[in-house]
């Protein structure tokens, strides 16, 4: 008979990505390699990636660093808004402001986005019926890794804004079974050199 086991969730962002989008600069595929290092040891049983090339060539650098572990493209993995709140909702002081950063939202991303980010929870999160724990890697996107780890706190739907992580900076989140999800790790970049450290953020908000 099958038991309940913890799983382990490993987020990642992608690394630095070029202006266009169009895969990762120098710097971002040595984050990724460097991170896929730090991971060398962690008995992953996948590692699921973003469609994205920008996802993708950061999870197959990750990839080449462990011991052969299965990648899996996945949908909703990928770059999307996974929701968009009404204004009463929000807190009144930064309501407006909210509200401004997603007016560029599309309608594909109105309708298909808040979808997808449902059905992110339900294949990457809680305890799984397995008797061993069990270990996987996300490589996603800002907005992903802020909808999971809002989700662990029980926050509400919107607080996902806000909630900010670096290219190739590691979360992750345990669901043991019978308890709370448990935040061990958000945005830790100890695998980066400084000069890799916080790309993806404002230069203001470096520390």
């Amino acid at each position: 008979m099958t038991g309940v086991a913890t799983r382990y969730l490993y987020l990642v962002r992608h690394g630095e990505a070029l202006p266009d989008e169009s895969g990762l600069t120098e710097g971002g595929r040595r984050q990724a390699t460097l991170l896929g290092q730090r991971l060398r040891e962690i008995p992953f049983t996948a590692v699921h990636h973003g469609p994205l090339p920008r996802a993708e060539q950061t999870a197959r650098l990750i990839g080449g660093q462990l011991k052969s572990v299965p990648l899996h493209v996945s949908e909703v993995a990928g770059d999307y808004v996974p929701y968009i709140p009404e204004k009463d909702e929000l807190p009144a002081e930064s309501a407006d402001f909210c509200l401004r950063f997603l007016a560029g939202a599309t309608d594909e991303e109105r309708k298909h986005g808040p979808a997808l980010a449902r059905r992110a929870l339900d294949l990457f999160t809680g305890a799984v019926a397995a008797e061993e724990d069990r270990h996987e890697l996300v490589v996603t996107h800002n907005f992903l890794v802020a909808w999971f780890v809002r989700d662990a706190m029980h926050a509400p739907k919107w607080r996902w804004l806000g909630l900010n992580h670096c290219n190739a900076a590691l979360t992750v989140i345990r669901y043991e079974p019978g308890r709370p999800a448990s935040i061990l790790v958000f945005n830790d970049m100890r695998h980066l050199p400084i000069g890799l450290r916080w790309t993806g953020f404002p230069t203001e908000l470096h520390i």
